[in-house]
Order: C-alpha cells, then structure tokens, then sequence
C-alpha cells in the first residue's frame, strides 16, 4: 500500500486537483515570536543592587564575597581537625560530653553564619521614576530658586526632613541612589549599593550587610563563635597536656602537628572575636548600631537633647526589642515577577527628573 499524505483543507474551500500545491501558513517569527516564547523574568534578574542571587532569588550575598568563603573554610577546617584528632582522645580519657558540646556549638554558629550571609538584610526598593517624580513634583513647589543656580560652581543644597520620635527631633537624608528619603536609622551601603533598614554595617566576613533582618543572626554568631573558639582552644590545650605528661612535651609536638595547628588559629583568633562580642552586647544593650556609635550620633547623657531615641532606657528591654523583636518580611520581592505596564501611559521623559524621592506616609507628614 502506497503511503497516503494527509492536509487540512480550510472550510468553504474546493478541494485541488491533483498536483496542486497548497501553500500553509507559516509560523509567526520575528519579535512577535520570540515576545511569546520569551518566559517571564523574576525581580532578582534586573536587581539593580550588587548583590549575587543563588536558587532562582531565594539566597543573596554580596557580588564580593570571597571573605566569607574564607570565614566558613576557617571554621569548617578548625572544627573538622578538632573532631578528628582531639575529641577521641579526651573521649577516652575525660568524658564524652566533650565532642557533644562540641557538635552542638558547631552546628549552631554554622546554622547562624549562613542565616547572617543569605538573607535580606532588610533593603528597602528604590523608588519608581513615577514615584520619583510625584516626590521632585512636592520637593520643587516648596524651592526657592537661587540666583546662582545657572553657574557652574552651584550644588543643590542638602535635602533633609525632620520627623519627632519619642519626642527627639531626628533628620532624614535624601537619598539620590535609591531616590527616597531614608527612613530612620537607614543609611546606603557603597558596597552593596541598596538602603538598608537599620543598618549596622557592611560586613565582609560574612558576605552581606547587617541590618534589620539578619542583626539578630549575626550578634548569635559572633556570640557563638566566640564560645566555640574558646571552648576548642581549652580542649586542645588539655590534649596536649595530657599528652605532654605521658609521653613528654617535644613527642606530642611531633605527633599532634593537626592539634597545635588548632591551637595557633584558636590563639590568634579568640581575642578578636571575644572583643568583637563584647562591642556587640554593649550595642544591643544600648540599642545602638555600629553605624550610629561610629559616627555618635546619640549622646549618653541622660535629658541631654542628641539622647538617643530608640533606646527604652532600660537594658533588659533594650535586649528584648533588638534580639526578640518581630521577624519582619522582605521589602523587595526577590522572586515576584515583572508584571508590565500594559494600559499606563508612561511619563514624558521631559516630565520625570533626574532625581526624587518616595516618603514613607507612616512617619512623616509632609515636606519642610
């Protein structure tokens, strides 16, 4: 049987006759093709900060983040030649709590660290241009134009705001990256170029900032580290103690080098760290941040009229709000979709200026 070649033949059309070529529509190509097949981005793509995102948006770290892959091999290394050459040892000899509490501390600074590096630190979204100029549109009505303002030399002048909390006056900055004014406590980050809330510092050990979402993860870590330096450094000194006594001092050199490599890194390391917690209680205690005590920004005397406003004045509450505090969620939507603007007219390009800002209706109640 002869292979039978089977077409579609639109209706209201006569069938050909044979031989007849039968012209099919063809595919659509061009930009209307590849409009379609294109798939949807998600916000993490186009994010305008220097952020590196892993697992379709749901990790970020900062776009330098080789610090931080040294912390974690420190750690990892220190940990791993204390479990493999010392813990059986005092296992044996002392208790085997030792290896328990050992674990136990790891897997907690572990747990931190990466809770610390991957999340949002607490970045606020830039403005939209219609934002931005729905703010310049605000900011302009309320400017007085200069006589200089055409020279060369001419810089516009600060921009500031003045909202009372707790009935402390505090300013906010004018941000021309992000396009906003701050809300309190935030300050632009030069390294991950993103306004984050409550912003402590840039911290390179750990690979992102340290703000609102991530303070209470770090302050744990470093805590944590602290403990487990200290405890690893005393376990280590009581092996080759223990040792030195059997088999004499220069022997357990020679056959623990993992161990005294252990207690060089723990030596060198402890008192950094052990002074880096103790600056971080003192600030919890305080409710202050790195950012704020650098520049003193809030006086420690009592009545005095720079007081620092976010403190409850008491140390105990202090605690509270800064490491029990609710968790608050993201501000940037890192996997949403891109929705596009179909049926917005867009703004003339004359209409939408260089720079502006969004306020934030919760705090201030209007442009000074």
């Amino acid at each position: 049987m002869k292979d039978c070649e089977y077409r579609q033949i639109p209706p209201g059309v006569t069938a050909p006759g044979p031989g007849t070529v039968i012209s099919l529509p063809q595919p659509p190509v061009g930009p209307e093709r590849s409009g379609a097949a294109r798939r949807p981005r998600r916000k993490w793509e186009v994010f305008p900060g220097r952020n590196r995102f892993y697992c379709g948006g749901r990790l970020m770290l900062a776009r330098h983040s080789g610090v931080f892959a040294l912390t974690l091999g420190l750690i990892l290394a220190t940990s791993g030649l204390f479990f493999a050459f010392d813990c059986p040892f005092l296992a044996n000899h002392l208790t085997l709590a030792i290896p328990i509490i050992a674990a136990v501390l790891f897997f907690f600074v572990i747990s931190c660290l990466l809770q610390t590096s991957f999340r949002d630190p607490g970045i606020l979204p830039r403005a939209t241009p219609s934002e931005a100029a729905d703010l310049e549109k605000r900011i302009g009505e309320t400017f007085i134009p200069s006589p200089v303002m055409g020279t060369s030399t001419y810089r516009p002048p600060a921009r500031t705001m003045e909202v009372v909390i707790n009935k402390y006056v505090v300013k906010l900055k004018y941000c021309y990256t992000c396009k906003m004014f701050r809300p309190p406590r935030t300050s632009h980050c030069s390294v991950c170029d993103n306004c984050v809330e409550r912003f402590d510092h840039h911290c390179p050990w750990v690979g992102n900032c340290v703000g609102k979402r991530n303070y209470r993860y770090f302050y744990a870590f470093i805590l944590s580290l602290s403990f487990l330096t200290a405890f690893i450094f005393a376990c280590v000194v009581t092996h080759l103690t223990l040792r030195a006594q059997r088999d004499g001092f220069l022997v357990t050199l020679k056959t623990t080098p993992a161990s005294v490599l252990e207690l060089v890194i723990c030596f060198f390391s402890v008192w950094s760290i052990l002074g880096l917690s103790g600056f971080h209680t003192y600030l919890v205690a305080s409710n202050l941040t790195t950012n704020e005590d650098i520049k003193g920004s809030w006086s420690n005397k009592r009545g005095s009229e720079f007081a620092n406003p976010y403190s409850h004045k008491s140390i105990l509450t202090n605690c509270c709000a800064v490491l029990c505090g609710p968790f608050h969620p993201s501000l940037i939507d890192r996997r949403g979709f891109i929705q596009p603007d179909f049926g917005t007219p867009s703004s003339p390009k004359s209409e939408i200026p260089s720079f502006g800002a969004k306020t934030d209706t919760s705090m201030v109640g209007g442009i000074p």
